[in-house]
């Protein structure tokens, strides 16, 4: 058998090998300086980003005199994104900045998510960025931008708290959002735009939200009042304080009354189910739970609260699908990984728990440990 000899290799000269080398160095040294794609802005970047998109809108009576006023935000040219509180009962309406005001009209309601559109040919600015509210985490900086009594393009800045609902959550946030802020955006840490921002106290408890920006699309020309004088958000948001303030028997007659107005909506049952939850009548968390899932299958929250639910009933195997359902949903969700792990091991499959202690590490080392040493205690 012939034995294989290896090709020389032709050695460059250093006239050859010099200009290629250099521009090499050159290009690596270039692609150092160029900025790092999605790097987060600080706050001033931010706000000098989007400053130019975020107006004042005042809501006038027949007679011209000003009944309320809020913030809004240019989508486009000629196009203003607000609350629709906040253009609620007027004749009229102006918006812009300072002593530039211009008259609007409004183009679009969709009362049950308190967002309107106003048209206002001739606004100056630049229109804002959009994002998406969906592809937020807890904990990720966001920036408040509005008019708080009256003080314009005021900026607070803070946190993602909590994303309530779906697939486009309702933003809970720690950025301060005062009266005159409703209607303003609230923009991500590159500057974008995913939400309009929207205030509400219960008891004192200051509570601050934000609707998606997707939901900006949905809204189409003409009215829709919200359903029984009563806005989507407006039913969450009180159930939320509810469940912050931990009164769970209000919560319960909140939701009862919530998804008797709108019994499609899966939120309202799912917030009835987390009121049965902890009032420890599992049996009734669990019909609502389930009543949530038949009105949408991709509602992970609602697996999730029907699995655990079945767990405090002791049905550990009936447990062990909604669980399975919530991570098809969200694969990387550590909570639905964990508790799937306890409903295995407290059905007596300890083989399946450790294979969720498997996927736990990758996704939360500390969780990882601890299911494990509940299935193999020291």
């Amino acid at each position: 058998m012939p034995r294989l000899r290896a090709h020389p290799i032709r050695r460059s000269t250093s006239a050859t090998t010099t200009p290629l080398l250099t521009r090499l160095i050159n290009a690596v040294c270039f692609l150092a300086l160029l900025p790092a794609a999605g790097h987060a802005l600080t706050p001033t970047q931010v706000f000098e980003k989007v400053k130019d998109a975020v107006v004042v809108v005042k809501t006038l009576d027949a007679q011209g005199k000003v009944k309320a006023q809020g913030s809004g935000v240019l989508l486009a040219p000629g196009r203003i994104a607000t609350n629709c509180h906040v253009v609620e009962g007027g004749a009229s309406y102006e918006v812009g900045r300072g002593k530039e005001l211009i008259f609007a009209t409004l183009y679009a309601e969709d009362g049950s998510r308190d967002i309107c559109l106003l048209d206002a040919k001739g606004i100056q600015g630049k229109p804002a960025q959009l994002g998406k509210a969906a592809r937020l985490k807890v904990g990720d900086p966001v920036y408040a931008v509005g008019a708080p009594q009256g003080l314009e393009l005021s900026l607070s800045d803070g946190i993602v708290a909590q994303l309530r609902g779906g697939p486009a959550p309702l933003i809970q946030t720690t950025a301060a959002i005062s009266q005159g802020s409703s209607g303003g955006g609230l923009f991500d840490g590159e500057g974008r735009l995913v939400g309009l921002t929207t205030c509400y106290l219960e008891r004192g408890q200051s509570l601050n939200f934000a609707m998606p920006a997707e939901w900006i699309d949905e809204v189409k020309p003409g009215r829709t009042p919200a359903a029984e004088g009563r806005s989507h958000t407006e039913w969450l948001k009180r159930a939320i304080a509810m469940e912050k303030l931990k009164d769970w028997q209000e919560l319960l007659e909140w939701c009862r009354k919530w998804t008797e107005r709108e019994p499609n909506d899966v939120v309202s049952w799912y917030n009835l189910g987390v009121a049965y939850d902890e009032l420890n009548r599992f049996n009734d968390a669990v019909e609502a739970y389930r009543q949530a899932v038949r009105i949408d299958l991709d509602y992970a929250e609602a697996w999730n609260g029907l699995g655990t639910a079945y767990f405090h009933l002791d049905r550990f195997n009936d447990a062990i699908e909604p669980y399975r359902q919530a991570i098809r949903i969200d694969p990387e969700n550590a909570g639905a990984w964990y508790s799937l792990g306890v409903a295995y091991f407290s059905s007596g499959n300890r083989t399946a728990a450790l294979d969720a202690v498997r996927e736990l590490r990758r996704l939360d080392p500390a969780r990882a440990d601890k299911l494990f040493n509940l299935i193999v205690p020291r």
